[in-house]
């Protein structure tokens, strides 16, 4: 009863790359893919993704864990905001950042009389925008993972005289590790990808801000043989890392 609907869900998602397949000119995918703006475009969005992967990771698990063990009123209207940028069109988070960070944004003002120079339009605003919208994939596994655990052991340390860092190193980062992989690899899939918040945010510079995704844009204007070639290029990576590193995400669950 269930193989009807699951062949379906599984063309929606296998028949559309076919389709990339099918319009691309396979003799020339290794020279469209290795061009120097393809390069420098692929170079860019791996780094950018990696460091905002790394910032997900810095600033998605001490709020993850604040949201599921906290008791305060209010913690119901703080997750809701926090996965905010979940259901947003990323062109709004990008419009948001832009009023925050910007020339005339409060934020921006700040930073700029600070240093001097400016957020948007940079290689940190790539970064800034992939945080935002790739946070919440973490936050939601790690909070999923803490709830479905509970926090006997965790009070169980307490009572033992531990203290709480002690017990959020000892104890809480273990039971989150499994949930921190997936969430890792979700978060990097999903900044490897972003596109709108980037766009608006930070621009399409090459070299400076013009990710791949970016990049595809900007060839479906002019060849769009390059821009499926680019396409393909993209799923093999976002395709290879899942593949790679989920498996190894998931070992916990397993044993």
């Amino acid at each position: 009863m269930l193989w009807p609907p699951a062949v379906c869900a599984l063309a929606l998602v296998v028949l559309p790359v076919v389709g990339l397949l099918v319009r691309s000119d396979l003799s020339r995918f290794p020279s469209l893919i290795t061009s120097s703006s393809s390069l420098n475009a692929l170079k860019l969005s791996l780094i950018t993704a990696g460091l905002s992967t790394v910032a997900c990771v810095l600033l998605g698990v001490p709020l993850a864990v604040v949201l599921a063990r906290s008791r305060a009123r209010g913690i119901r209207v703080l997750r809701a905001v926090v996965l905010l940028p979940l259901v947003l069109p990323p062109v709004v988070g990008g419009l948001a950042l832009l009023y925050l960070l910007g020339r005339k944004g409060f934020l921006g003002i700040l930073v700029t009389t600070l240093t001097g120079e400016q957020v948007p339009f940079t290689t940190a605003a790539v970064v800034i925008a992939q945080t935002f919208v790739a946070m919440p994939f973490l936050v939601v596994s790690l909070e999923g993972a803490l709830r479905g655990a509970g926090d006997r052991y965790e009070r169980v340390a307490s009572t033992l005289g531990a203290r709480p860092w002690t017990v959020f190193r000892r104890v809480t980062l273990p039971l989150l590790m499994p949930a921190l992989g997936s969430g890792i690899v979700l978060s990097f899939a999903r900044a490897l990808g972003e596109f709108g918040a980037t766009i608006t945010f930070a621009g399409s510079l090459e070299g400076v801000t013009r990710t791949l995704p970016l990049e595809v844009y900007t060839q479906a204007e002019v060849d769009v043989d390059s821009a499926v070639a680019l396409a393909l290029l993209l799923i093999l990576v976002a395709v290879a890392v899942i593949a790679l590193a989920r498996p190894r995400a998931l070992e916990g669950v397993r044993s």
